[in-house]
């Protein structure tokens, strides 16, 4: 009993300080920076039109409770507090970082564990692996984004995410667990194969450069990724924006204008969704759109037991509809 009230009050509190920690998307240097930037983009970058309108209007639109009390807006903060308390204790037993799944292939294919080896590689071997782990951690979650819309079972988990109809930060954190636990896989395999490449060309222990305990990559892009799920329109227009994902991209990829839907699925380089057809890259201005799903059930969504519950329901249609289809095909030959 004590165990777990320990564990509840733990998670809890992590919860209620993200702020101060380190590992979070909402730890306070990303959330000052995307205020900064915010302030910037109104400003000087276009978002405020050829008027100079008063920086109370900034507030307003930004900052208002249309948009942070909003319905979807409150589903996410539940669905926030919940994963917090739940995820870490349902999926312990099945999550593994690229280290742990770097030594399961080492072990298959009868190389040494980098984990035992003396350190190896000097700056540019350093560099280079830094560089490589970024591009594979980021493909890695582009390729399993990409399944979860484009395989009807697991778009059934994504549909949560989706369903939101207005964006803030917290919007970030709103994902089924089984969502969770597959964007954790997919990065997980590729990066674990950089290990695997870069342990059998040189073998020993071999590290990312950080900044604040983060990747140096992802701590400059998570100074302004909050904005991603935000009201602030941010493109870094028709040149930058074929490389690089900005929060307009993102915000774009909520739409559920038929134009947009399924677009830009990448999360720092838009070089996965030029590859894969998805890329469509935003203006300097704000688009008008609305967001959701588009057929008019995202209210279904805004409940906390709904948006645990309604998915392996629908996900069990689709897995009937699937075997039904294929008996009936079957039988056909």
């Amino acid at each position: 009993m004590s165990d777990t009230l320990h564990y509840l009050a733990f998670n809890l509190a992590k919860a209620l300080t993200p702020f101060m920690q380190r590992d979070s998307y909402l730890y306070w240097p990303y959330i000052v920076s995307s205020i900064v930037i915010a302030l910037a983009a109104w400003r000087w970058l276009g978002a405020a039109g050829t008027s100079r309108r008063p920086w109370r209007e900034f507030w307003r639109e930004y900052f208002g409770p249309q948009i942070w009390w909003h319905r979807s807006a409150q589903a996410d903060y539940w669905l926030y507090f919940a994963n917090a308390l739940i995820v870490p204790a349902a999926f312990a037993f099945v999550l593994i970082d690229a280290r742990h799944f770097g030594a399961l292939i080492n072990a298959a294919v009868g190389l040494p564990d980098a984990a035992t080896a003396p350190s190896s590689g000097g700056i540019a071997v350093r560099v280079l692996f830094t560089v490589a782990f970024f591009f594979a951690y980021d493909f890695g979650r582009f390729a399993m984004h990409s399944l979860l819309h484009d395989v009807p079972v697991l778009w059934e988990f994504h549909k949560i995410h989706h369903s939101a109809e207005v964006l803030t930060p917290i919007t970030t954190f709103r994902a089924h667990p089984v969502e969770l636990l597959l964007m954790a896989w997919g990065p997980v395999i590729t990066t674990g194969l950089v290990l695997v490449a870069f342990n059998a060309i040189e073998p020993g222990t071999i590290s990312v450069y950080t900044f604040l305990g983060w990747h140096v990559f992802f701590f400059a892009f998570n100074l302004v990724d909050n904005l991603r799920h935000s009201p602030v329109w941010l493109s870094y227009g028709p040149t930058w924006g074929r490389w690089l994902v900005s929060p307009a991209h993102h915000q774009l990829h909520h739409s559920c204008e038929a134009r947009h839907f399924g677009c830009n699925r990448g999360f720092e380089l838009a070089i996965w969704d030029r590859v894969y057809g998805t890329l469509y890259v935003p203006g300097m201005q704000p688009e008008k759109f609305k967001m959701g799903l588009g057929d008019g059930s995202e209210a279904r969504y805004h409940h906390l037991g709904t948006m645990y519950l309604l998915p392996f329901a629908n996900a069990g249609r689709e897995i009937a509809s699937f075997a039904r289809r294929s008996l009936s095909r079957a039988s056909v030959r």
